[in-house]
C-alpha cells in the first residue's frame, strides 16, 4: 500500500504525462502533414477533445471537437484529418496488444477475484441495471444516429487531397506516436491503480492493473457518456476489489474531470472574449498553412 498523498501525487504526474503525451503526438503529426501548430495549442485542442468525449455516447464527440479545434488553430481541414485518423490507426494495435497480454497474464485471477464481487452486487442492485440498460440502449440510438451524420459529413471530403496528405506523411511522427501512445494508456490505467492502492481493495497489482483497463476502454464501446452507469456500478460492484464511492470520485476526476474542466475553460474564455454566442473562437490566431497538392 502507499499513502494518500502519494496515491493522489501519482494522480496528478499521470494526468501531466499523458497531456504531454498526447499533445506531442498530434503536434507531431500535423507537422508530417507540413503544418506546425505550438505544444499549448495541442493542449487545448486535446483538452476541448475530452470535454466532448466526457459528455458524448460512446465518446463520439471527442474527434470532431478536436477537429473543429485545430480548424480553430489554422489547420487545413484535410491536413486534421489525416492527422487524425493516422493517430486512431497507430494507437489501436499498441490498445490491442495491451489488452492482450494483460488478459493472458492477470484474466483468470482477475475473474476469480472479480466475479463472485459483481454477481453479489447485481443481485443487489438488479434494478439499477435494468435502468441502465435502458438509458445505454437509448443513448446508443443516438449515437447511431450521431455517427450516421458524421459519416455524412466526411464522405464529402476530398479524396484527392486526403491522398496528398497521406503521401506526404514521413515515417517518423507515425513511428513516434507509439511511444506516446503507450504512455497515454499506462499514466491513465495507472490512475485507478494509485487511487486503490492507497486502500484495502483486496487485489494484487495485476488483476487491479486489468481492471482499470477494462473500465477505462470500456467507455469506448459503451453507449451511455464516459460509460455512466455502467462502468460505475462495475467499480462499486468489485471489479477493481472493494472500493468505496471516494475512490470512484476522485477516478473519475482524474479521468475524465480534468478533460472537461480544461476544455470547458477554453471554450468559456473563447465564448466570452468573442462576446456572441454565434460565433466562437479559440483563444489563438487562425493561421492558414496549406501544402500544394
Amino acid at each position: 500500500m502507499i499513502s494518500v498523498l502519494d496515491a493522489h501525487l501519482l494522480c496528478v504526474l499521470f494526468v501531466l504525462l499523458d497531456m504531454a503525451a498526447r499533445a506531442w503526438r498530434i503536434e507531431w503529426l500535423l507537422r508530417g502533414t507540413g503544418t506546425r501548430i505550438t505544444f499549448n495549442q495541442a493542449i487545448a485542442i486535446n483538452a476541448v477533445g475530452d470535454a466532448a468525449c466526457a459528455v458524448t455516447p460512446m465518446r463520439i464527440g471527442g474527434e470532431p471537437a478536436r477537429l473543429w479545434g485545430m480548424l480553430r488553430a489554422g489547420v487545413p481541414t484535410t491536413a486534421a484529418f489525416v492527422a487524425v485518423s493516422i493517430e486512431i490507426l497507430a494507437a489501436w494495435p499498441v490498445i490491442l496488444v495491451a489488452a492482450g497480454v494483460l488478459g493472458w497474464l492477470f484474466a483468470p485471477e482477475w475473474v476469480a477475484a472479480a466475479l463472485p464481487r459483481l454477481r453479489a452486487a447485481a443481485a443487489d442492485a438488479w434494478i439499477w441495471i435494468v435502468l441502465v440498460v435502458l438509458a445505454s440502449g437509448a443513448a446508443w440510438l443516438a449515437a447511431r444516429r450521431a455517427a450516421g451524420h458524421a459519416a455524412v459529413a466526411h464522405a464529402r471530403r476530398s479524396i484527392r487531397r486526403v491522398r496528398v496528405y497521406w503521401r506526404r506523411m514521413p515515417g517518423w511522427p507515425v513511428a513516434a506516436s507509439v511511444p506516446m501512445t503507450a504512455i497515454n494508456l499506462v499514466t491513465r490505467t495507472g490512475m485507478l491503480v494509485a487511487l486503490a492502492s492507497a486502500t484495502s481493495s483486496g487485489m494484487a497489482l495485476g488483476p487491479l492493473f486489468l481492471a482499470s483497463f477494462v473500465l477505462l476502454y470500456a467507455q469506448l464501446i459503451l453507449p451511455t457518456p464516459s460509460g455512466a452507469g455502467v462502468v460505475d456500478l462495475g467499480l462499486l460492484g468489485g471489479a477493481a476489489g472493494e472500493l468505496g464511492g471516494a475512490t470512484l470520485l476522485w477516478w473519475r476526476l482524474y479521468s475524465s474531470g480534468v478533460g472537461v474542466l480544461l476544455g470547458a475553460a477554453i471554450v468559456a474564455r473563447a465564448w466570452l472574449r468573442d462576446g456572441t454566442s454565434r460565433r466562437v473562437r479559440f483563444p489563438w490566431p487562425n493561421r492558414k498553412e496549406t501544402i500544394a497538392p
